[in-house]
């Protein structure tokens, strides 16, 4: 399943400004905005959602976004740490060690890697240990 995705702008301000707009009419509102100091890649990030989880971010360019973002749920921590090992082994460029993200909740256990195309992809588990 799906948990979130996301993907750089040009423009951070103009692009935040443009999907609070565009996706109020479907329920969504700017949930979380992470600022350059807490993310990998010292660019600002923006997540959009329903019901208080953000599953659709957008990120300066460069940033955690670059060039495409894709967060796969996980079903343990266990199970995020064997995908790190597994995209590593298959020629997969660490992006983060699995490890707790608590500036995104206290809960948030995820891992980054890069595949062959430069795309991040992460496996988060968001249940305590």
């Amino acid at each position: 399943m799906i948990d979130h995705i996301g993907f750089p702008v040009s423009d951070y301000e103009r692009a935040k400004a443009f999907y609070a707009a565009a996706l109020a009419p479907l329920g969504y509102t700017l949930i979380m905005e992470i600022g350059a100091d807490k993310t990998e890649s010292a660019s600002p990030a923006a997540g959009f959602g329903a019901s208080g989880k953000p599953d659709f971010w957008i990120g300066g360019e460069g940033g955690i976004n670059r060039p495409l973002h894709v967060a796969i749920v996980a079903k343990d921590r266990a199970t995020v740490d064997a995908f790190h090992a597994a995209a590593l082994a298959a020629g997969g460029r660490d992006n983060g060690s699995p490890g707790l993200r608590p500036h995104y909740h206290p809960h948030y256990y995820g891992a980054f890697v890069l595949d062959p195309d430069g795309h991040n992809i992460e496996a988060v588990c968001h249940t305590p240990a």
